[in-house]
C-alpha cells in the first residue's frame, strides 16, 4: 500500500463521516476536532436537519444526505463509517472503490459471510480498512495486555467479562431493535467487544466450541436484550461473557478479568495480582492516572493508530481476526437458537 503523507508541510488528512448518530456526536467529532493533522471536511446522513445541525455545531462546512455524493467530493482522503450495521458492507465497499481509506465502527458487519465479502473487496484495493475496536486502546487494557505478553501472569487459562447497561425504552427504539438492520442485540452490541478482548488476551487462539443462552425477548422485541456465552479455544483457554441492556443497579457495569497460572488481572478498575513468596500480592501499577476519561482516551488512541497506519508507520489489525470474531458471534446465535453447543 502506498503511504499517505499527513500532518507535514501543512497537509491534513481530509475526512468525511457517514452517520450523524450518537457515536459520531460523542466520540469521533469531539476527538477529531482536537487532532491538528485531521480535518473533517464533510458529514453525511439521510436526516438532513440533523446532519446540518451537527455540522454547524462542530464547524464542518459540507453536508450530504447520500454516501455516493459524499464520495464524489474530491478532497476526501478517508471516510469514517458510523451508519447502521446493515449498511456497513455497502458503505465500506463503496468507499474502498472510491479510493479512500476507511475506519468503520464496530461491528464490521452483520455476519461472517458479510465480513468475507468485505475482506475480498479490501484485498482488491490499495487502501486501509480498519475496524474501530476502541476498547483495545484503553490504557488499562494495554497494561493488562503487557502483563499477559511478558508472561508475568503465566499461561492464560480463562477470561471473563461483563457489560451491563440500562437503556430506557425510549432509547431502545430505532434500528438497533430490528434484527434485519442491527444483526443482533445486546450480545452483538456489547458482547462483541468483550469476546474480542478475550481472544486477544488468549493470543488469538482459535475458538473451537461455543455455548450460549440469549433471552428470547417478548413478542415486540426483534433482538435479545441480555445473554451469556462461553467460548473454548484450541489451547484450552475459555472466554465467558455476560451482557444486558436492562441492568437494574447502580450505574453501568463493565469489566474484564484474566486468570493465569501465575496471577490475575482485570480492568475497570485496573488490578493485577501475582503470587510472591507463596502469598497473593497486589502489584497493580500506580501513578498512571489520566484526567481524560477512558472512553475519550480510547478513541483518541484509536485515531492516532489510524493515522499511523495510513502514513505507513504502523500496521492495521488483520481482517482475518474479525472474520474469526464474527464466526464466534454467528455460533453464539446458533447455539442459543438450537439449544446446544456449536463446534467451529
Amino acid at each position: 500500500m502506498t503511504a499517505t503523507r499527513i500532518g507535514t508541510n501543512g497537509e491534513r488528512l481530509r475526512v468525511g463521516i457517514v452517520g450523524a448518530g450518537a457515536i459520531t456526536q460523542v466520540a469521533h467529532l469531539p476527538v477529531v476536532k482536537k487532532i491538528r493533522e485531521v480535518e473533517v471536511h464533510a458529514l453525511c446522513d439521510p436526516d438532513t436537519p440533523k446532519v446540518r445541525a451537527l455540522a454547524e455545531r462542530f464547524g464542518v462546512k459540507n453536508t450530504f444526505d447520500d454516501i455516493e455524493d459524499l464520495l464524489r467530493f474530491d478532497p476526501l482522503d478517508a471516510v469514517v463509517i458510523c451508519s447502521p450495521t446493515h449498511l456497513h458492507e455497502a458503505h465500506i465497499i463503496a468507499a474502498l472503490s472510491a479510493g479512500v481509506h476507511v475506519l468503520v465502527e464496530k461491528p464490521l458487519a452483520m455476519s461472517a459471510a458479510s465480513v468475507q465479502r468485505i475482506v475480498r473487496a479490501a484485498e482488491k484495493r490499495n487502501r486501509v480498512l480498519m475496524v474501530g475496536m476502541n476498547h483495545r486502546y484503553r490504557s488499562d487494557v494495554q497494561t493488562v495486555r503487557s502483563f499477559v505478553q511478558s508472561g508475568e501472569l503465566g499461561a492464560v487459562e480463562s477470561i471473563r467479562g461483563s457489560w451491563h447497561v440500562f437503556r430506557p425504552s425510549r432509547a431502545q427504539l430505532g434500528w438497533r431493535q430490528r434484527r434485519d438492520q442491527a444483526g443482533g442485540g445486546a450480545m452483538l452490541d456489547l458482547g462483541l467487544s468483550i469476546i474480542d478482548l478475550g481472544l486477544w488476551f488468549a493470543g488469538n487462539a482459535a475458538p473451537t466450541r461455543v455455548s450460549a443462552s440469549l433471552d428470547p425477548g417478548v413478542k415486540e422485541r426483534a433482538v435479545e436484550q441480555s445473554g451469556s456465552a462461553f467460548v473454548v479455544c484450541e489451547n484450552g483457554v475459555s472466554v465467558f461473557v455476560d451482557v444486558t441492556w436492562h441492568h437494574l443497579g447502580e450505574g453501568e457495569r463493565f469489566g474484564v478479568g484474566v486468570r493465569g497460572t501465575k496471577g490475575t488481572a482485570g480492568i475497570n478498575p485496573l488490578n493485577v495480582w501475582k503470587e510472591l513468596h507463596g502469598v497473593p500480592v497486589d502489584v497493580s501499577p500506580t501513578g498512571s492516572g489520566n484526567r481524560e476519561n477512558a472512553f475519550t482516551a480510547s478513541y483518541r488512541a484509536e485515531w492516532a493508530h489510524f493515522q499511523a497506519v495510513i502514513s505507513g508507520e504502523a500496521k492495521a489489525r488483520s481482517l482475518s481476526e474479525h472474520l474469526v470474531l464474527h464466526r464466534v458471534l454467528d455460533a453464539i446465535y446458533k447455539s442459543s437458537a438450537d439449544g446446544r453447543d456449536v463446534t467451529l
